[in-house]
C-alpha cells in the first residue's frame, strides 16, 4: 500500500501534509445541520474565520449550500451571493488556505478569482461544466463520494461492497480529472462519511480508510458532529464534541491528512497527538 502524498498543490500555494491538518467548517447557510444561520452575514463569517485561524485551522472551508440529509438544492445565483463576499474578506485578512465547498461551476471560477485555493466538491465534479471549470481554475480539488443527492441520499443506501465501490469511484473520478488536464498533485479524495451511508458502512470505511485513496493521493475526512457520533454514543447534536474528536483521532491514525471540523481547537489538539503517534510509528517501523 502506497504512502499518501505529503503535499497538495492549491493554486499557487503548496499544502504540506507530512502531518495531518484541520480544515475549519464555515457554513454561510440558513439551514446547515450544525451551524445554519450563524454566519450568513459576511462580518459574522469573518469573525468566525478569524477565530478558527487563531485556534489552529490550516484551511477554511466556506460553503453556501447545505448538504445535510434531506436538504433541498439551492439557486446557483444565491450560492454566489452568499459565498463570494466571504471569500473576498477572508482572502484580504487571513493567510490561511481557503476552500470553497461547492458543485457550482460558476462559483468555482469566481471563487478562484476571489482568492480561493481549493475546491471541495461533494459531487466530485460530476455537475455539467464542473470538471472544465475546475481544470481552468487551477486550484486544489477534493473529490468526495456521495450516493444520490442530499435530498435522498440516506433513503436506504445499499452497496454490494462499500469499500470496493467507493475505492473504484474515487479512482475513476481521479482519472477523469487527469484526463481533463488536472495534475494529480492537485487532487485529494474524501470517502464521504454520512453521504449515502449507514452506520455500518461508515464504520467499515473508517476501518479500511488506507485502502480508499488512489495511489499517492491524500485523504480528507469529515466526521464532525455527524449522525455517526449519535449512533455510537446516543448524544444529541450539541453534545457530539468528544465523539467527533475521537473519530478525528482514529481517522488520522488510519491515514487521513485533512480533517474537516466544526470544533477547531479541540480537533487541532487531537490531530496533534495523532500526528505524534503516526510519526513515532513510522520511525519505529
Amino acid at each position: 500500500m502506497s504512502r499518501p502524498a505529503a503535499q497538495l498543490r492549491c493554486g499557487g500555494r503548496t499544502l504540506e501534509l507530512e502531518a495531518a491538518v484541520v480544515m475549519g467548517v464555515l457554513n454561510v447557510t440558513p439551514d446547515s445541520f450544525s451551524d445554519g444561520g450563524l454566519y450568513l452575514e459576511p462580518d459574522a463569517a469573518l469573525v468566525q474565520a478569524e477565530r478558527m485561524a487563531e485556534e489552529g485551522a490550516t484551511i477554511l472551508d466556506v460553503g453556501g449550500e447545505s448538504t445535510r440529509p434531506g436538504a433541498p438544492g439551492i439557486d446557483p445565483d444565491e450560492e454566489l451571493r452568499r459565498v463570494l463576499p466571504v471569500i473576498e474578506r477572508i482572502a484580504a485578512r487571513l493567510p490561511l488556505l481557503i476552500s470553497v465547498d461547492t458543485s457550482n461551476p460558476e462559483l468555482m471560477r469566481r471563487a478562484a478569482a476571489a482568492g480561493a485555493h481549493l475546491i471541495n466538491d461533494v459531487r466530485a465534479l460530476r455537475v455539467p461544466g464542473a470538471l472544465e471549470a475546475a481544470a481552468a481554475a487551477k486550484l486544489g480539488i477534493c473529490l468526495m463520494h456521495m450516493r444520490g443527492e442530499p435530498a435522498d441520499m440516506q433513503r436506504d443506501p445499499q452497496y454490494a461492497d462499500v469499500v470496493t465501490e467507493i475505492r473504484h469511484f474515487l479512482g475513476e473520478r481521479t482519472r477523469a480529472c487527469v484526463q481533463a488536464g488536472i495534475e494529480p498533485e492537485r487532487l485529494c479524495v474524501d470517502p464521504g462519511f454520512g453521504f449515502g451511508k449507514t452506520t455500518v458502512h461508515n464504520l467499515k470505511l473508517l476501518q479500511h480508510l488506507p485502502e480508499l485513496a488512489p495511489p499517492g493521493r491524500p485523504l480528507c475526512v469529515g466526521l464532525s458532529r455527524k449522525s455517526l457520533v449519535a449512533a455510537l454514543t446516543g448524544r444529541p447534536l450539541r453534545e457530539r464534541l468528544a465523539g467527533s474528536v475521537a473519530l478525528a483521532t482514529v481517522a488520522v491514525l488510519q491515514g487521513a491528512r485533512i480533517v474537516r471540523a466544526h470544533d477547531v481547537a479541540a480537533t487541532v489538539d487531537a490531530v496533534c497527538i495523532a500526528n505524534v503517534m503516526t510519526t513515532r510509528s513510522r520511525q519505529d517501523g
